[in-house]
């Protein structure tokens, strides 16, 4: 199955706080089911300025030692991408959003993240993801 790496508390967010757009610097033109991969690399700062901005969207992250990291966490929807000039939302400026929906928790897997889209086996996910 398809995953993408994404950076705590991004990746918690995504997940369990309904954030709905992923903002990357390239388009993806794959829609359906991707595994979100919880980075295992956060430093104080990057949490730091990730907690301001959630703050502003009205969600309260967990700790940053209480945050998962170097697993697969939960499986979300792509089901489109768009270029945008402006911030709205989760949605940063002059980014890609992709939008994200049906947000799924699974048992977390620890695995070795990737840059860019990569594949886990499906053996690793089928009974997780069930």
């Amino acid at each position: 199955m398809k995953a993408l790496s994404v950076r705590q508390p991004w990746a918690w967010a995504i997940i369990y706080a309904l954030k709905d757009i992923e903002n990357r610097g390239w388009p993806i033109h794959y829609r359906g089911d991707i595994l979100i991969h919880a980075a295992k690399t956060c430093t104080k700062k990057e949490y730091q300025v990730a907690r301001e901005f959630c703050q502003g969207m009205g969600v309260v992250i967990p700790e940053l030692i209480s945050l998962r990291r170097g697993q697969v966490i939960g499986i979300v929807t792509i089901v489109d991408c768009k270029f945008s000039q402006v911030a709205s939302g989760w949605g940063m400026p002059e980014q890609y959003h992709w939008k994200l929906e049906n947000p799924r928790e699974i048992t977390p897997i620890p695995y070795v993240g990737q840059l860019g889209i990569f594949e886990v086996p499906d053996d690793l996910i089928m009974e997780v993801a069930a």
